[in-house]
């Protein structure tokens, strides 16, 4: 241990301001997340159609051709629908959902039949012959079949061979109903050709998941023009919305913020204008899906109307309120302080300096950070082993930031004090930051942003360089000046990427700066020194 020179007034009162702001805004945050916000209310509690699938069990997946969903949980769902909705849409036969538009008929509700089509001739060749024997089975239920799912978007069919498939189907069904197929808009303007192979054209308007996104404020009205839009390209065609929606967690696209009170707002304005233009249309969906998240991200996982326990997310009417537990995110900044203070309970000469409130303010900003984080982590972790990453990447983030309190804290009150907390500490962070980056740059649209972990090191490597001078990090391998310069880079791409419209991109930009800054600025100090000297 070596003393360590006191601080100037100036810069006490500097540290002490940004640990306050950080746990102010920490606070404000948690605050603002239980505020009621007033919104539209719909003009009703029925909605016309809905996307269902029962996949929500852990596990439960489409893609295991195995897996069999029995009647009983069909009919227990069916049954709560259509207490809400006239319709459901399925995307699939077989694995239990050939049983569908028989349970649907017994509560008077109608059934928009998929028929997923993909790469696989054979597979394609079962769900054909499923659904045509399902629609001969039920035509009276049946509103429509749906040939295919946004396979041309996916690339797995010609035009020409889901043409072919939907004239088979066509071909063998009952003539009162009705055939479609159901791509994202462009896709008709892109192969227009597929409307002679159907009866009407199902569209997908999905404003938060466009290539441009449409924040909520003007989600509604990009809706309503990209629908006359394809009303004038296909005149005297009906025209269907088959999917449209807003989800409830994940990643901010630009202006477009996935949260709660979005998907509540998007939704009942949509019905406010669903129902002024007397358009059919389907919302997606049902129930919040788990298995999608691994193709989709975190976001994929949450565009249900209902949860996966089957509990509504939200009311139809009056205020809807982001996280109605969000005075648990207080006490985790409570129990942050005290932790904080306890490890530094035994240095009685930081209580006359201001060690103490400095270890005060830490714990209550990491308390509130880490609760920030673990609220993404039950939103995001799919499996074990996510959560044991992140349960690493949390423990490692608190004893980052003890350790870097506790340094601010003996510099504040101008004792002695251990060195900067650096070395492969620092070298680990710095390695993650810039593999998360390259992540966000190369596969964006589905990772989120660890904003919560992301703080913890960033803050206290960002206040100690500045407070060192910049000549306590100065002994830098060649990989972490790398790293050093690589990290930034990555951020500015991700705003870049963003067009700069999106808050969190800017946020996450700063955090990397207060991580890279410090060894950059010090790495040259350091040349320039060896240069004079």
């Amino acid at each position: 241990m070596s003393s360590t020179p006191s601080l100037s007034p100036r810069a006490r009162f500097l540290v002490w301001l940004v640990l306050a702001l950080c746990a102010a805004a920490g606070a404000l945050w948690w605050w603002l997340l239980g505020r009621p916000v007033s919104l539209p209310d719909a003009p009703s509690a029925r909605i016309a159609c809905v996307s269902y699938a029962p996949f929500r069990e852990p596990g439960e997946t489409p893609y295991d051709l195995k897996a069999f969903i029995r009647p009983e949980r069909i009919d227990a769902d069916l049954r709560a629908l259509s207490q809400r909705f006239d319709c459901v849409r399925t995307y699939s036969q077989g694995q239990g959902l050939s049983a569908v538009p028989e349970i649907a008929g017994r509560y008077g509700m109608k059934v928009i039949m998929g028929i997923w089509l993909g790469r696989d001739p054979v597979a394609n060749a079962r769900q054909v012959e499923l659904g045509i024997a399902s629609a001969k089975a039920h035509p009276e239920v049946l509103r429509g079949v749906v040939v295919g799912n946004e396979v041309l978007l996916r690339g797995e069919l010609s035009p020409k061979a889901l043409a072919d498939y939907a004239r088979q189907v066509r071909a063998a069904i009952p003539a009162s109903v009705p055939v479609t197929y159901a791509d994202v808009w462009e896709f008709w303007l892109r192969y227009p050709q597929m409307a002679d192979a159907v009866d009407y054209l199902t569209i997908h308007i999905l404003p938060y998941w466009e290539d441009e996104p449409v924040p909520p404020e003007h989600a509604v009205r990009h809706v309503a023009e990209v629908y006359q839009n394809m009303k004038r390209a296909f005149p005297g065609r009906e025209v269907m919305i088959g999917e449209t929606g807003w989800p409830s967690v994940g990643k901010p696209r630009r202006a477009a913020r996935a949260s709660l009170v979005n998907e509540a707002r998007y939704l009942r304005e949509f019905l406010q204008y669903a129902g002024s233009v007397s358009m059919p249309y389907n919302v997606i969906e049902a129930f919040d899906q788990p298995w999608k998240r691994a193709q989709e991200g975190t976001t994929g996982g949450y565009w249900g109307i209902y949860d996966v326990h089957a509990r509504a997310k939200f009311p139809m009417r009056g205020p809807v309120t982001e996280e109605p537990r969000w005075w648990l995110g207080w006490i985790a900044g409570g129990a942050g302080m005290l932790l904080f203070l306890l490890l530094g309970a035994w240095r009685r000469d930081w209580r006359q300096g201001g060690g103490w409130g400095v270890l005060a303010l830490a714990g209550g900003a990491t308390g509130m950070a880490l609760a920030w984080q673990y609220r993404q982590m039950l939103y995001a972790c799919r499996d074990t082993l996510e959560w044991g990453l992140s349960w690493a990447g949390c423990a490692g983030g608190l004893v980052t930031a003890v350790l870097l309190a506790r340094w601010l804290a003996a510099r504040i009150a101008g004792g002695r004090g251990a060195p900067l907390p650096g070395g492969w500490l620092r070298f680990g962070w710095l390695f993650l930051f810039a593999m998360e980056g390259l992540l966000l740059v190369f596969d964006g649209r589905y990772r989120d942003f660890p904003l919560g972990l992301a703080m913890l090191p960033c803050v206290g490597y960002g206040l100690a360089g500045w407070l060192s001078g910049w000549t306590e990090t100065a002994a830098f391998r060649l990989e972490e000046r790398f790293l050093a310069v690589l990290v930034p880079i990555l951020a500015v791409a991700v705003v870049a990427q963003d067009i700069g419209l999106n808050p969190t991109a800017w946020l996450w930009l700063g955090l990397n700066l207060a991580l890279a800054l410090p060894v950059l600025v010090a790495w040259r100090r350091a040349r320039l020194q060896a240069h004079q000297a």
